[in-house]
């Protein structure tokens, strides 16, 4: 593939990592366990309040990771067109997730964890790191968020 568009600005990063979170419905969720052993699935998500939220069940891998490890990678789309987001973890039970974090999700996706079945739990992502680039043209100044703080 031939590159034939200039880098985008830090700051045109930025409105466009931001437009995809909202627009964009599942996200790549990249997590280990406690021996390093990897799991990667793509979930639905909802931006709300400057975080991501997703739900999964705490019975499978990528829950109990979420759960133990307290940390995760996040995804958007493809080789061409990359986000990267780490972010920490927090955990919600439906009955504690706030109204409208569970109603933001239910709102984007249809579906609301809290009336499937009772092994589901809410995840607050909160960014501390995100990287965004094109092509290698945008290599260079890729990282826009670092320790929890935008850098644009």
């Amino acid at each position: 593939m031939k590159i034939t568009n200039p880098a985008r600005s830090p700051g045109q990063r930025k409105q466009d990592v931001l437009a995809r979170l909202e627009r964009e419905t599942d996200v790549w969720v990249a997590t280990a366990d406690g021996g390093g052993l990897p799991c990667l699935v793509p979930l639905w998500f909802v931006w709300h309040a400057d975080a991501v939220w997703l739900s999964t069940r705490l019975t499978n891998p990528t829950g109990r990771n979420l759960r133990d490890g307290g940390r995760v990678r996040l995804a958007l789309g493809d080789t061409q067109d990359v986000v990267l987001l780490d972010g920490e973890v927090s955990v919600w039970s439906p009955a504690d997730v706030p109204e409208a974090a569970a109603g933001a999700l239910r709102a984007k996706t249809g579906w609301d964890p809290r009336g499937d079945s009772p092994s589901y739990a809410f995840f607050r992502i909160l960014p501390y790191a995100v990287q965004a680039w094109r092509g290698t043209l945008e290599l260079r100044g890729r990282h826009l968020m670092r320790d929890g703080v935008w850098a644009v």
